[in-house]
């Protein structure tokens, strides 16, 4: 009998908070209760804003909420390699394309079309990436690239939904029992030509996550409500990739006095600030209704 496998998986980019606990003590909650798994993965591509500081105070809450985690914890920025193979057979199959705009030329760009408040934006508000890269002829890319121009790896999306077929779905778990699941369209074309990797970097959340979960045969992912919209790109990816396809279940997000959910960039209260503070471990689990 195949174990089921969940992963708690944070970037180690500024202090976890209590959104975090909820997420980790769900996932291990959900590995005891169905007998499974739990994967610790360190999500650290971002090598500028992830730092070792940041990964050692997110080991010590961690260990002082309890939680315990299969070894080797796998870090994704020792595993560039798995990632740049993929990227090469993606630009193989010319399912991805090289995109030299910034982001101030993207504007300058929509404002030149005189559409900027219809332009069409991401269910995060970012407006989407204007298709005139892919119109550049192949001699044309690889004069820029040689001259080193600055360009990120974007997803032809049309393409790869040509590619993947019309079956582009997931199972969505309704509750945090996993009793039960309701079938969910992906629609990874509302966040039009994503970027897949970097010239620095050869991957980005979306590639690197999908690569992650397949080798780790991850097959339930329970994070937060905030990436249900994300996961269309991935399940496109999974599809055109041939990786298996994992049920979700994206939780109630913990969400501060004001109204909006916790957040790392906005330094909200770390568990390390409650833990000092005098919290238990078992408060936090009431103050996330755990």
């Amino acid at each position: 009998m195949t174990l089921l496998t969940f992963r708690f998986a944070p970037s180690p980019n500024g202090e976890l908070h209590l959104g975090h606990a909820y997420s980790a003590l769900l996932n291990q909650k959900l590995a005891r209760h169905t007998g499974g798994r739990l994967l610790l993965r360190v999500e650290d591509i971002d090598t500028t804003r992830c730092t070792p500081e940041f990964e050692a105070g997110m080991f010590a809450d961690l260990k002082w909420l309890g939680l315990g985690w299969e070894e080797p914890v796998r870090r994704q920025s020792e595993h560039f390699a798995d990632y740049e193979a993929v990227l090469e057979r993606l630009i193989r199959e010319e399912l991805v394309y090289p995109a030299f705009m910034s982001r101030g030329e993207i504007r300058a760009f929509i404002a030149s079309e005189r559409r900027g408040r219809d332009w069409p934006r991401d269910p995060d508000g970012v407006p989407l990436y204007p298709q005139v890269d892919k119109a550049l002829p192949m001699k044309e890319r690889k004069r820029r690239i040689a001259e080193n121009a600055p360009f990120a790896w974007r997803l032809d999306v049309g393409a790869a939904m040509a590619r993947a077929g019309k079956d582009i779905t997931w199972a969505e778990f309704t509750d945090e029992t996993l009793s039960a699941t309701r079938p969910v369209e992906a629609c990874p074309q509302d966040w039009g030509d994503v970027i897949v990797a970097r010239r620095d970097i050869p991957t980005s959340y979306h590639l690197a996550v999908v690569i992650d979960d397949a080798l780790q045969g991850v097959s339930h992912v329970v994070r937060g409500q905030d990436l249900f919209s994300a996961t269309g790109v991935q399940r496109l990816l999974q599809k055109i990739l041939g990786l298996p396809r994992p049920a979700y279940f994206h939780h109630r997000l913990i969400l501060g006095p004001d109204g909006r959910k916790l957040s790392k960039s906005l330094r909200d209260t770390g568990l390390a600030a409650l833990r000092e503070a005098g919290a238990s471990p078992d408060d936090v689990r009431k103050m996330v209704g755990l």
